[in-house]
């Protein structure tokens, strides 16, 4: 069975996970505000070898692709094809916003019955999100959204939708009185669904390429230009 490496660096989580085949073998995270560059070298070293193994058994790695934080992405992406790399392994890549939604309809009794709708923070009233059913079929493929009381009116007017996710409490403050929005509060993102995903995406040899990778952004950096009134 392979030994597949997962890396969550989307958001202020720091995330690893190491999955045999379909078993867990550890995990270890961290929520500390920018940790991943100083930690997750050594949280990988750490969970490999606490697991029994070294990094050159490792057969993939699986890397959260985005959308979500550029500084914490772009931490992920260069350690997954780092260790790609250097031990000549593939690399897989999940989406965060499917990752958060495995979630989400592995914690919901008849999941079948609902929509699924991962909302991660963007600013203000923005979100980046989705739709997807319990099988993660897109209802609604990823983008930014700007959130507003008519936001999913239409969807959820036809079957309910379960949302979650950092951004998801801006949109529920606008969602009461509507039976058909659920929230749930507890789901973050976590390198555990990113292995489960992976690991299907293993079975069907869908790897990156590694030399041209990169994560999904989604939306240019915001870079804001000096104050022509600052002082120097």
């Amino acid at each position: 069975m392979p030994l597949l490496l997962a890396l969550e660096t989307s958001s202020n989580v720091c995330s690893v996970a190491l999955y045999k085949g379909a078993d867990l073998l550890g995990a270890s995270e961290l929520q500390i505000e920018k940790s991943h560059s100083s930690h997750i070298t050594v949280m990988i070293s750490q969970l490999v070898e606490n697991c029994g193994y070294t990094l050159h058994d490792l057969s993939a790695v699986a890397v959260s692709g985005g959308p979500g934080s550029y500084t914490g992405l772009r931490i992920g992406s260069s350690t997954a094809k780092g260790l790609c790399y250097s031990l000549d392994i593939p690399l897989l890549e999940v989406s965060t916003l499917y990752g958060l939604a495995k979630q989400a309809i592995d914690s919901v009794p008849n999941a079948q019955d609902y929509l699924f709708c991962p909302m991660m923070d963007a600013r203000r009233m923005e979100v980046y999100t989705c739709l997807l059913s319990s099988r993660l079929e897109e209802q609604m493929p990823v983008t930014p959204m700007v959130l507003d009381e008519q936001s999913f009116q239409e969807q959820s007017a036809r079957q309910p939708i379960i949302f979650f996710g950092n951004g998801a409490f801006k949109f529920k403050k606008l969602q009461e009185g509507n039976a058909n929005a659920l929230f749930i509060d507890s789901i973050q993102p976590s390198a555990k669904p990113i292995g489960q995903l992976a690991m299907v995406k293993y079975e069907q040899q869908a790897f990156e390429d590694v030399a041209y990778y990169e994560p999904f952004y989604l939306k240019d950096v915001y870079i804001t230009s000096p104050s022509k009134n600052t002082l120097k």
